[in-house]
């Protein structure tokens, strides 16, 4: 972890608990949603759970490509964190989607594009995250190109909805919403953003020290 990091981890830190911790009082506070009632808040932690995992996704795919095509070793180690980190928010989402679809559609899953997009991209996800753990010399930068796989798949699951007939409500209903409704989706935002980038300073500046660790023991090696 860069000093800048280590400068900005307890700000992000802070502001993730601050979002997170009040969070759950601007919801309480929120209206209930004509059709769907109670049910309707889980939109505001699906929502953000998956920008979250796009943020993540994103900082995997660029920090892949630095390491396929520069070969820098903090950019590895940055692409393995952010992986992990996707993996977690996605199946955060992948788990509340539902939760809210069998009130809204009658049943728990529908295969229509956005959903069947959203499973796809969580396996690439996790086969990056299996491509790393057991697939030997060189697997590093097979799984970057898995990397920058999963990043170019992020728009079309972003806009699927606008192009395709879909059951899932479109993306560009969040900007729509009124004020009652919206100010605890953003405030949801904000605080899982935070907690996404406070995670994958942590979680970056655990895999240099994994990998600190690890040249000691080659060093021990070869003495």
């Amino acid at each position: 972890m860069t000093a800048m990091n280590r400068r900005l981890f307890p700000v992000l830190a802070g502001l993730s608990a601050f979002f997170l911790v009040t969070a759950p009082i601007v919801i309480i506070r929120a209206p209930y949603e004509s059709t769907m009632g109670l049910v309707q808040k889980i939109f505001y932690f699906h929502f953000p759970a998956w920008m979250a995992m796009f943020l993540a996704v994103f900082v995997l795919g660029i920090a892949s490509v630095q390491y396929l095509f520069r070969g820098k070793p903090a950019a590895d180690r940055l692409a393995v964190a952010a992986a992990e980190l996707a993996v977690v928010f996605g199946l955060m989402g992948l788990i509340t989607g539902p939760l809210w679809g069998i009130k809204a559609w009658g049943v728990w899953w529908q295969w229509d594009a956005r959903l069947t997009m959203a499973v796809i991209l969580e396996l690439i996800l996790v086969a990056y995250l299996l491509l790393r753990q057991y697939g030997g010399a060189g697997s590093d930068r097979l799984a970057a190109g898995v990397g920058i796989f999963a990043m170019a798949n992020v728009p079309f699951l972003y806009v699927s909805t606008e192009i395709w007939r879909t059951v899932h409500p479109r993306t560009s209903v969040v900007p729509t919403l009124p004020v009652d409704f919206g100010l605890p989706l953003w405030w949801s935002f904000v605080g899982f953003i935070a907690l996404c980038m406070a995670l994958l300073a942590a979680r970056t500046r655990l895999e240099e020290q994994r990998a600190a660790l690890d040249r000691l023991y080659l060093a021990l090696e070869e003495d």
